[in-house]
C-alpha cells in the first residue's frame, strides 16, 4: 500500500480529490481511505492499494497543482536523521552568486550556477571555475555577504529545532563553503556541517579550494554513513533543490524537493511547492502545538 500526504488549496480540495480518486480507479487501483489527519487538519492522507509510485505520483501531481506532498510505501514516522542542502533550501540565496556580486561577476557566475543546478554541467568543474573567478576578492566580502544577504528560509529554524526535539540528528551538507555553512548551521541549530573550503591567503581568496570537493557523491555518502551510525532501522529525511542533491534524496527513506529544479523534483518522494519549510513537519504529522518556535 502507498500512503500519500498532501497540502493543497482547500477551496478546490474536494473536487480535486474526486477527480484524483476517479483517475486512480481507472488505473485499476483501490483507494483504501482518504481524509484529513486528525492531528494536522491541513493535511490530506490518501491510502492506495496496488498502485505503482510513479503512476500515483503523476495522478496526484496532475490533480493537486501547487501542492506540498509526501508519498511513502511505509508508515510515515518522524525521521531520526535529517540531512539537508543549504543554498536555496535552508537559506534564501546561492552564496557563491551573492559573493560574486562583490566582485562584479554575479551575472556571469549565476549563469554557471544555474546550469550546474539543472544538471547541465559537471558539478566539480563548474565549482572550480566559479571559485577561480573570485581570485583576489577580499576575505571581508564573506563577512559582509553573510551580514547583508544570507537569510534563513521561512520555517528553517522551526523545522530543525522541532526535529531535534524529537531526537532527530541533523546535518547540513553543502556544495557551498564552510565560511557560510558554519554560521548558518549555528544559527539554525544543525548538529554537523559538511562543506567545501575556500583558499584564503593574506586576507584574499586564492581562487582555489582546500581539500576534497563536496559533490553529489559526498552528500549521499554522508547520509549513508550517518544512517549506518544510527542503526539499520534509522528513518532518514533528505531535502534539496538541485541536481547535486539527487543521489542524497534518492538514498534517503524520504526525499523531499524544496521548490526544486525539475530533475531534483522528479527524483524525490515528495515536494514543497506551496508552503514554507514547516510544511515538512505537517507532512510528517507533527501537530503545530508541538513545534519549537524561537
Amino acid at each position: 500500500m502507498l500512503i500519500a500526504r498532501l497540502i493543497a488549496d482547500p477551496t478546490s480540495l474536494g473536487d480535486n480529490l474526486a477527480r484524483a480518486t476517479q483517475a486512480i480507479a481507472e488505473r485499476g487501483w483501490a483507494v483504501a481511505g482518504a481524509g484529513m489527519l486528525d492531528f494536522c487538519t491541513s493535511v490530506l492522507e490518501i491510502e492506495v492499494i496496488d498502485a505503482d509510485p510513479a503512476g500515483l505520483r503523476a495522478i496526484l501531481d496532475a490533480h493537486f497543482p501547487n501542492s506540498d506532498l509526501l508519498l511513502s510505501d511505509r508508515i510515515i514516522e518522524t525521521p531520526r536523521l535529517f540531512v539537508s542542502d543549504m543554498d536555496s533550501t535552508m537559506i534564501a540565496a546561492e552564496c557563491i552568486d551573492e559573493l560574486a556580486d562583490f566582485a562584479g561577476l554575479k551575472e556571469r557566475i549565476a549563469a554557471i550556477t544555474e546550469r550546474a543546478m539543472q544538471g547541465e554541467l559537471d558539478f566539480e568543474s563548474a565549482l572550480r571555475e566559479r571559485v577561480g573567478l573570485l581570485r583576489d576578492l577580499p576575505e571581508t566580502a564573506i563577512t559582509q555577504c553573510l551580514d547583508e544577504r544570507i537569510r534563513p528560509m521561512p520555517g528553517a529554524r522551526t523545522l530543525v529545532a522541532t526535529l531535534k526535539s524529537r531526537g532527530c540528528h541533523t546535518v547540513l551538507v553543502t556544495g557551498g563553503f564552510h565560511a557560510f555553512a558554519d554560521p548558518v548551521a549555528e544559527q539554525l541549530g544543525f548538529d554537523r556541517v559538511v562543506g567545501n573550503r575556500l583558499g584564503i591567503t593574506d586576507g584574499r581568496l586564492t581562487g582555489e579550494l582546500v581539500g576534497g570537493i563536496v559533490d553529489s557523491g559526498v552528500k549521499k555518502k554522508v547520509l549513508l554513513e550517518e544512517t549506518e551510525r544510527l542503526g539499520p532501522a534509522c528513518i532518514s529525511l533528505a531535502t534539496g533543490d538541485g541536481a547535486n542533491d539527487i543521489p542524497m534524496i534518492e538514498a534517503a527513506t524520504h526525499g523531499i524537493a524544496y521548490y526544486a529544479k525539475p530533475k531534483a523534483r522528479e527524483a524525490a518522494d515528495g515536494w514543497i511547492d506551496r508552503g514554507d519549510l514547516t510544511a515538512i513537519l505537517e507532512l510528517f504529522g507533527i501537530p503545530r502545538e508541538d513545534w519549537v518556535i524561537d
